[in-house]
C-alpha cells in the first residue's frame, strides 16, 4: 500500500463540487481524512476565490492506474482542460505526494505547490506533519515552519460538512 496526500480545489459551485469529491474518495478509500477546508483567492487569474483542503489515503494502485482514476473524478465534476494552467476550476485533485515516487521533472511529483502555495502547504500540515517530502527529506511539519509563506491568507471555511 501506498501513502498518498492529495490537494483539492474548486472555484466553481465549491461546495458541491468538493463534497461530491470527499463523499467519492470515502467510499473508495475508507481510510481517508481530510484536513480543514480553506478559502483562498484564485492565483494567476481573475477569477472567484477557490476553496482546497488536503486528503490523504492510501491506494495499492500504481501511480499511473491512481492519476487516472483521479482525472475520470475530475471529468465527472465536468472538469474543462484547456493548456491554461490558471483557470477556474469545478473540481482539481492533484497528486502532491505518492510514496517516496520522484519523478521530476517529467511530472510535477512531489508537487512543487507544496512550497509555493500556503492553500497547498498547510492544509498538507494538518494532515501530514511528520510525512517526509521525498526530494527534500525533511517533513511537511520542517517544510511548514521554515516557510515564508503566509498562513494568514487562508480562510477556514465554516460549517463546510466534509
Amino acid at each position: 500500500m501506498t501513502q498518498v496526500y492529495l490537494d483539492i480545489g474548486s472555484n466553481i459551485d465549491r461546495r458541491k463540487n468538493i463534497q461530491s469529491c470527499v463523499d467519492i474518495l470515502r467510499a473508495d478509500f475508507p481510510d481517508v481524512q481530510f484536513s480543514t477546508a480553506y478559502e483562498s483567492d484564485a492565483v494567476g487569474f481573475d477569477g472567484d476565490p477557490f476553496i482546497n483542503l488536503s486528503a490523504s489515503l492510501t491506494t495499492d494502485l500504481d501511480y499511473q492506474p491512481f492519476k487516472a482514476y483521479l482525472t475520470a473524478l475530475e471529468d465527472q465534476h465536468a472538469r474543462k482542460r484547456d493548456n491554461k494552467k490558471f483557470i477556474a476550476r469545478t473540481l482539481d485533485v492533484d497528486v502532491l505526494m505518492f510514496g517516496d515516487l520522484v519523478l521530476q521533472p517529467a511530472v510535477d511529483l512531489p508537487r512543487a505547490e507544496i512550497l509555493k502555495f500556503p492553500f497547498v502547504l498547510f492544509p498538507l500540515l494538518e494532515i501530514a506533519a511528520d510525512a517526509v517530502h521525498p526530494e527534500l527529506k525533511k517533513t511537511i511539519a520542517e517544510i511548514a515552519r521554515e516557510s515564508k509563506l503566509d498562513k494568514h491568507s487562508l480562510t477556514e471555511v465554516k460549517n463546510f460538512p466534509l
